[in-house]
């Protein structure tokens, strides 16, 4: 990230719910393109820590921008820059996906071509479809479509990959690839580790409400391993993963 310019700078995080502090003096700083992971288990505190990010939540202490505006005093103005993939969305089951992100683009007062969305994504042939017809995987590519709609400078994503089959996953990493490439900064919560070694160029590893750990993943591990860590499992070239996809093939199945 040193040579990257900040475009997420939090300090000092901290928010409590009565006696239980659930993001507890966090700071860290994400770079301007930067694919940036927050991981731990349930309840470490990166849920919150990213909905006070996002403007849904308020800290009791500390600070949080992006791209220079106070997610607390301008909450409304931070909505404009950023979109947001949460992990279970809900569309109107009315209107087709062209309709639903033509739709979401008037809310920021813009004018979407939904077509363009959806190939981007990968959607491109369920343009007149509806939201209950779309497979697991196609509803999360479809949250990205809509999370894209007012060209965001940085990208929230949810667990984007869980519960998606080993096709779907590599695809939803080619896409994130991809909108990086684009030039858009990704805070990507996950709880595959191994989605994270591939995506992320840091990550920020929480646990009781602290970031215990904020590194490259290559870093991170070579930490591990300077402690004296080995694996007790033999290295592997391949994993069953690549047996999965070697015999059923790379593209997506999708009806």
């Amino acid at each position: 990230m040193r040579d990257r310019e900040e475009i997420i700078v939090v300090k000092g995080l901290t928010k409590r719910y009565g006696p239980l502090v659930a993001v507890n003096s966090v700071s860290f700083s994400v770079g301007e393109g930067e694919v940036f992971g927050v991981l731990g288990p349930n309840g470490a505190g990166k849920t919150t820590t990213v909905e006070i990010l996002e403007g849904m939540r308020t800290p009791d202490s500390g600070t949080a921008t992006v791209a220079g505006i106070d997610v607390v005093r301008e909450a409304a103005k931070v909505k404009g820059i950023i979109g947001v993939q949460l992990q279970t969305s809900a569309f109107f089951d009315g209107l087709n996906l062209v309709e639903l992100l033509e739709l979401f683009g008037t809310l920021y007062r813009r004018k979407v071509v939904g077509r363009q969305l959806l190939e981007q994504v990968e959607l491109a042939d369920k343009a007149k479809a509806s939201y209950k017809h779309l497979s697991g995987g196609q509803k999360q590519r479809l949250a990205i479509a809509a999370a894209l709609v007012n060209n965001p400078r940085v990208l929230f994503l949810d667990e984007p990959t869980t519960g998606l089959d080993p096709q779907a996953r590599r695809h939803m990493w080619g896409l994130i690839r991809s909108l990086q490439q684009e030039g858009k900064t990704i805070l990507l919560t996950t709880h595959y580790m191994e989605e994270a070694e591939e995506l992320c160029n840091r990550v920020a590893i929480m646990d009781m409400g602290r970031v215990i750990a904020l590194d490259t993943p290559a870093a991170l591990i070579d930490q591990l391993l300077a402690k004296g860590f080995r694996n007790e499992r033999p290295p592997r070239l391949a994993n069953l993963d690549d047996v999965f996809l070697d015999l059923t093939g790379k593209s997506l199945r999708e009806d």
